[in-house]
């Protein structure tokens, strides 16, 4: 593993002097150094705590409950509106690192203590879907069809309702909904494998398009 984590920061990118400056400081945190998802991963007694990332724009530490930090000196970004708790600060310059030391070390050491205190943001309310009116019209005239859309898990009706509103003209939205109705009836998602064959059970792989028709 420390073969890995060396080669990671030894490879000669854009943000290579900023990586290091960034591992320097966490380090001196006392945070357990390891790798994940191809990135360096700090923990403390088992638990992330923050990751180190180059981009194309910028490199970060990134922080996975930095929405529970109370961000003094508000640096934290949110990378998009899905991400609940993680929060990065970014930076393009080893000047800048430097002079943010004892800023980050203090951000680590709270971070630290959230997770000792086993600090949790509150799950994020879900958003009720929206069922598009050409839904609603097959509903109505298939009851069968509706128990078994509400029935999906809610992913699957999220694929189905993503795949169905994309379109753009009302004819089409129909033309989807009664083409996905018999995977629908079946309790399968938009993506499931619906012959038995696929090797990505319960996703389909294209093995279907295998069989012959007699």
């Amino acid at each position: 593993m420390q073969e890995k984590i060396n080669a990671f920061f030894e490879k000669g990118t854009a943000w290579h002097e900023c990586m290091q400056a960034l591992r320097s400081i966490v380090l001196q945190c006392g945070l357990d150094e390891t790798m994940k998802w191809n990135v360096p991963c700090y923990m403390h007694e088992g638990k992330n705590i923050l990751i180190l990332h180059g981009f194309k724009h910028y490199c970060a530490i990134n922080f996975f409950k930095g929405a529970l930090l109370s961000d003094k000196e508000q640096l934290l970004i949110q990378q998009t509106e899905n991400v609940q708790e993680g929060r990065q600060i970014r930076y393009t310059e080893v000047r800048v690192i430097k002079q943010h030391t004892a800023i980050l070390e203090a951000y680590i050491k709270e971070a630290i203590a959230l997770e000792q205190n086993k600090i949790k943001l509150p799950l994020r309310e879900k958003k009720s879907q929206h069922l598009p009116d050409e839904l609603l019209q097959q509903f109505s005239n298939n009851t069968s069809l509706e128990a078994a859309f509400k029935a999906l898990t809610p992913g699957r009706q999220r694929g189905y309702l993503l795949h169905f509103t994309e379109a753009k003209q009302s004819a089409t939205v129909t033309k989807r909904i009664l083409a996905a109705q018999s995977k629908i009836l079946m309790g399968k998602g938009l993506q499931d494998c619906t012959c038995g064959l696929s090797k990505r059970m319960p996703q389909c792989d294209g093995s279907h398009k295998l069989l012959q028709i007699k």
